[in-house]
């Protein structure tokens, strides 16, 4: 199931490192350019839960989220993963 498999992301102490190492630099990235998390998540189309979810690596990301995070910072999906 779904649920099953975000579960297992997260529980890979490897995969959760590098989930927190990429949802603090969003986060980073985020404050740096001024946006709070309410009009970040709206600019997304997700929840500000989702997003806070993302941020504190409670939930893995899909690899078009992380392209549409990416494209909304104005940076490149490596400059996110360079870590």
């Amino acid at each position: 199931s779904i649920r099953r498999q975000r579960q297992m992301c997260i529980r890979d102490s490897n995969k959760t490192t590098k989930i927190l190492q990429l949802g603090r630099k969003i986060f980073k990235v985020r404050k740096e350019k001024g946006y709070s998390q309410n009009l970040f998540a709206e600019m997304l189309d997700i929840s500000r839960e989702h997003l806070a979810k993302i941020e504190t690596a409670k939930r893995c990301i899909s690899l078009g989220l992380l392209i549409d995070i990416a494209d909304k910072l104005g940076v490149q999906v490596r400059d996110l993963i360079d870590f």
